[in-house]
């Protein structure tokens, strides 16, 4: 690994491998025990591998999963398609596909198409918010490639479950500054305060120093705005999720109000068998304190699977 720095502390930048899929090639580090089953960690909108934290990559680890993280294209170290150009703002909100750059299903293959690199016919897949749509969209396009699925902090693409509060799509949209490493890092706090978890304060450093680490990696909000587009322009995936026959959890926020708990109910109403939990106090984010349940969740429902 590489370091960048955030005061006096150097930060690890992970080294990272590519596979090429078709126009991009897709960033990706492995944990583990090679002999292991693979957890394959999907990202969510504009955000990096970085964000599911070493830490808690090891804690899975140490549970036997051989952890695969990935960039999404458009983001981090992964492929960024400038001449794809930025939508239009109605097109992005509305769901419009005028100038859509590309589909979740291109990003569901994507992460087959890391897999296909690594020669592992199937995993275990998490992704959180965005990156539990795509890993939706894996299961509905591949589904013999998607062992156990864990939807986190996601929804179905059904407008019922799309409409986020107006406080937190405002912080979302709002520019981030990308000039200066410590105007990031203001604005990726500022974004943390609203739609982070109320009863599990973030950890202001260790936010800051996986943001200074995805700030050396690259920022590009283009790119964040063609991931949106591209999950506004997705149909609603409810009969096509009715039809999977995988193991599946769903893990959501009782305080989400980025994507309603409804997402998350929504979501594991529409999978068959699908088991929901619901944590108390838990906004759209990752909280520290609450690993062990999400690990523990992950674990079991691979076991479910025959891991």
């Amino acid at each position: 690994m590489t370091s960048a720095t955030i005061g006096q502390s150097p930060v690890a930048v992970p080294e990272v491998e590519h596979a090429r899929v078709g126009e991009v090639e897709i960033a990706f580090d492995v944990h583990g025990n090679p002999e292991d089953p693979v957890l394959l960690v999907i990202p969510g909108l504009g955000t990096q591998m970085v964000y599911w934290d070493l830490p808690l990559v090891e804690m899975l680890t140490d549970r036997g999963f051989r952890v695969v993280r990935i960039d999404n294209r458009d983001n981090g170290a992964s492929t960024i398609l400038r001449h794809k150009g930025k939508p239009a703002l109605p097109a992005m909100m509305m769901g419009i596909p005028h100038g859509l750059a590309y589909t979740l299903n291109d990003m569901a293959a994507d992460a087959v198409g890391v897999l296909d690199h690594l020669g592992v016919d199937g995993a275990h897949v998490i992704g959180y918010s965005m990156g539990g749509m795509i890993a939706q969209t894996m299961a509905i396009d591949h589904p013999g490639r998607v062992l156990s699925l864990t939807s986190m902090m996601s929804r179905t693409g059904s407008r019922t479950d799309a409409v986020p509060g107006v406080r937190e799509l405002a912080a979302l949209m709002r520019t981030r500054p990308t000039d200066s490493l410590e105007s990031y890092l203001n604005g990726m706090e500022a974004i943390a305060t609203v739609i982070g978890s109320p009863d599990f304060p973030t950890n202001r450093e260790r936010l800051r120093q996986m943001a200074t680490v995805a700030f050396h990696r690259g920022i590009n909000l283009a790119g964040t705005a063609r991931q949106l587009h591209a999950i506004n322009c997705q149909p609603k995936r409810d009969r096509a999720l009715a039809r999977l026959d995988v193991p599946t959890v769903v893990l959501h926020g009782s305080a989400d109000k980025l994507v309603f708990p409804r997402g998350g109910r929504s979501t594991a109403r529409a999978i068959p068998d699908a088991e929901l939990r619901i944590y108390e106090g838990m906004g759209h984010d990752i909280p520290e304190q609450l690993w062990p349940q999400f690990v523990y969740e992950i674990d079991r429902v691979a076991q479910r699977a025959g891991k």
